[in-house]
């Protein structure tokens, strides 16, 4: 019998046949490994169980159309169709779609967005602007035919009728929305006449809600200079957009609610405080009416000439005082001088001289010795009352 021999190409296209055609598009159920993301956009990894694994392949324009992002230990349920890869011989699943098992599609890639932002920062309180207390203008941005800006112009205009409301339409679900919306945001910061900014729409389904879950919307609430509020009536607790704006409210309602103060409210507000203020005028002014009585009724009011005669006899007292006090200092002081005049005394050359004797000058100094004078000098003797000029006679020396 006569060997039929196959080319290496020729067996792997049989093989090749006989997989694509005898399994039909079906499902499979495994744990992602070794994801790789090529720079063409095609995604390349392999789905495995317990005992196998098999190699896949999800060509861009497919993966374009993922909402949750891929990573290795995830568990997903595949739709794809067999292929063989002529050139290495290895037959790969090629995936047409993908889903998470055992939890949706957008849940999953609602907290993987999540975690990821979360990780950035974007939801840290420290980013939270403060809302202004009294708006001038506020912006809003949603869809022009939904609820949402009925009930926001209802509650405003209700609240605060002076809030002068700006309006960016937008889609608020489908395709485009989060494009839509991200944008009107940029443009109402570039705009930069308004003082806050609204951002919502009324309730859904989860999937009618997404846009807000969208990354777009996200990052472009994180980098507006405007304080956010998010204002999404949804069934889920939050919204990414919620975690990232400076405040979340559960409706539009209830966001018109906490951008503006309620006048009713304020003009009570006033209306006490004016009539506390008059009261404490008039309590004032009773206070100081009482007291102007009392000092009219005092006895300074009643007699002044009383006070002013008591001042001037205070005044002669301390006049006295002081004449007394400088008159005794005088005698202490004249008393002092005395006896300081009676001791000079005692030790003046004058009290001497009173005694009998004399002084002897010659040229103006005092005569102590007869060697200081010579026969027929002239010298001046002063005596205790008076004096005279002698003319030397005799010289002589002893006692």
């Amino acid at each position: 019998m006569e060997k039929h021999i196959y080319s290496v190409s020729s067996l792997t296209r049989q093989i090749k046949e006989v997989l694509e055609t005898g399994f039909p598009r079906l499902w499979v159920e495994g744990e992602i490994s070794n994801f790789k993301r090529h720079s063409s956009g095609h995604l390349y990894f392999t789905l495995k169980d317990e005992n196998s694994q098999i190699r896949c392949v999800m060509w861009r324009f497919k993966a374009g159309e993922l909402l949750f992002q891929l990573e290795d230990g995830l568990k997903v349920l595949v739709e794809g169709d067999i292929q063989v890869y002529e050139k290495s011989g290895n037959y790969q699943l090629i995936i047409q779609q993908m889903q998470p098992a055992g939890i949706g599609e957008l849940q999953l890639a609602f907290e993987q967005l999540k975690k990821k932002l979360q990780g950035e920062g974007l939801f840290d309180a420290v980013h939270k602007k403060v809302l202004p207390p009294y708006p001038e203008k506020v912006g809003v941005v949603t869809s022009p035919t939904g609820a949402a800006i009925r009930d926001i112009i209802s509650v405003i205009s209700r609240r605060f009728p002076s809030t002068e409301i700006i309006l960016y339409p937008v889609r608020v679900q489908g395709e485009g929305a989060a494009r839509e919306i991200s944008s009107a945001i940029a443009d109402f910061n570039e705009y930069g006449k308004v003082d806050v900014l609204i951002v919502g729409r009324g309730g859904g389904s989860l999937e009618d809600l997404w846009a807000f879950n969208e990354e777009i919307v996200a990052r472009a609430i994180f980098s507006s200079r405007l304080p956010v509020i998010s204002a999404v009536g949804h069934e889920v607790d939050y919204s990414i957009a919620d975690f990232v704006a400076d405040r979340r409210a559960p409706t539009p309602s209830a966001a018109a609610e906490m951008v503006v103060p309620d006048r009713r409210e304020m003009l009570g507000v006033l209306a006490y405080y004016r009539e506390k203020f008059s009261q404490t005028v008039r309590q004032k002014i009773s206070t100081g009416r009482e007291r102007l009585e009392n000092y009219r009724r005092s006895y300074a009011f009643r007699r002044p000439e009383d006070i002013v005669f008591q001042k001037m006899q205070q005044l002669d007292e301390l006049i006295r005082k002081i004449q007394v006090a400088i008159l005794h200092h005088l005698q202490i002081k004249r008393h002092s001088w005395h006896n300081i005049q009676q001791q000079l005394r005692a030790l003046s050359p004058l009290g001497v001289l009173q005694r009998g004797y004399s002084i002897c000058y010659k040229d103006g100094r005092i005569i102590k010795d007869v060697s200081q004078v010579q026969m027929l000098d002239l010298v001046q003797v002063k005596l205790s009352r008076g004096q005279f000029l002698s003319q030397v006679q005799m010289l002589g020396e002893g006692e």
